[in-house]
């Protein structure tokens, strides 16, 4: 794996050595659309100018990884974006890193220079860190917590309401709890999720299937008119509307602060961070929104990497974030396509693969 490095005013560390093309003896490439990962040999070029090349440790599989593979067209590709690992070797020019480095691997990019960074990029952490539990905050863990503190900006004593109890979904959850929110509602079409859920901060469960109403009507039953900040957690542009109803609107809002004798901050938000197997584009009714309810898209959470990533890794050293918890499989490489057959199952959480040393 290669990713681009930034710039510093230090001068540029040597070449560790002449670095070559490298053949990793293990990648799991898919070939097309559903079909079982291959293990195969593959080439790894030498990292160009502001490049890093870095050797793989572990990666956790996320949800985004299984939407790609049952549905995107672009074969052959290797998946396994959050990962950790260790600087292998630096091109030139760059000075952030060097060999031996352990990083966490992000998707979206921080130069500090341009306002949009679209290249990923490579986090540097401590090597103490276990580097197989940490691979989940270079994707997953990170933007549920993000969505809640950094997006939603959730208040002490709200409501919340999370549709999809992924790995993503229940760090939502994890934020909502941290931040005090008072009621967290968990939805999901999985009945065993619902106890689990608990541990995350989950303070009651829905399963649509059980209810003979809509589920927006079930949560502004439970809530007394909507929640005040919804979530959609499952990559399903059409559970958007859904989460957008299930939210406060100005008129319960208004007849909350009436009832209560104070006037309340806001009314409902909505946040979206599925990735949509199909189907992009979002429809809702004008009327959703005429009544005061917002709708915010997410991308990891709102985080810049270099900057907010390793406050995150400090706040999981001092046991004030949850991580090990999601773990719920670890596996060795050559057992990948039964980590994604237990994602496919909704069997595990988080799958950890470890790598060949």
């Amino acid at each position: 794996m290669s990713l681009p490095s930034s710039t510093s005013i230090e001068q540029p560390q040597p070449r560790v050595h002449d670095v070559d093309v490298i053949t990793c003896k293990a990648a799991a490439v898919a070939w097309g659309a559903g079909q079982p990962l291959v293990i195969e040999q593959v080439n790894v070029s030498p990292p160009q100018p502001m490049e890093i090349r870095i050797k793989v440790v572990c990666t956790s599989l996320c949800r985004s990884d299984l939407s790609a593979w049952e549905s995107q067209t672009i074969f052959p590709r290797i998946f396994g974006h959050e990962a950790t690992g260790i600087v292998e070797s630096v091109g030139e020019g760059v000075t952030e890193f060097t060999q031996g480095d352990h990083v966490l691997t992000v998707f979206i990019g921080e130069c500090g220079k341009c306002r949009q960074c679209a290249s990923g990029c490579a986090v540097k952490i401590s090597s103490l860190v276990p580097l197989e539990k940490v691979c989940l905050l270079s994707c997953g863990v990170a933007a549920g917590l993000g969505a809640a503190w950094n997006v939603a900006d959730i208040s002490d004593g709200s409501s919340v309401v999370i549709f999809g109890l992924g790995t993503v979904g229940l760090s939502v959850a994890q934020g909502a709890n941290l931040r005090g929110a008072s009621q967290i509602i968990g939805v999901d079409t999985n009945p065993e999720k619902g106890e689990k859920a608990k541990a995350f901060g989950i303070t009651e469960f829905i399963n649509p299937n059980d209810s003979k109403e809509p589920i927006q009507q079930v949560i502004k039953h439970l809530t007394g008119g909507g929640a005040d900040y919804s979530f959609e957690c499952i990559g399903d542009t059409g559970m958007v509307t859904t989460a957008l109803q299930a939210c406060r609107d100005f008129y319960s809002f208004h007849l909350a602060s009436l009832l209560s004798g104070v006037c309340l901050k806001g009314w409902g938000l909505t946040v979206t961070l599925g990735v949509p197997k199909v189907k992009p584009e979002i429809t809702a009714h004008y009327g959703a929104f005429l009544t005061g309810r917002t709708l915010k898209g997410s991308l990891f959470g709102g985080w810049k990497p270099k900057s907010d990533l390793p406050s995150l890794v400090e706040m999981y050293t001092k046991k004030e974030i949850q991580v090990d918890e999601y773990i719920t499989h670890n596996l060795p490489f050559e057992d990948v396509n039964k980590a994604f057959n237990l994602m496919l199952e909704g069997k595990c959480l988080r799958c950890v693969i470890h790598m060949e040393n």
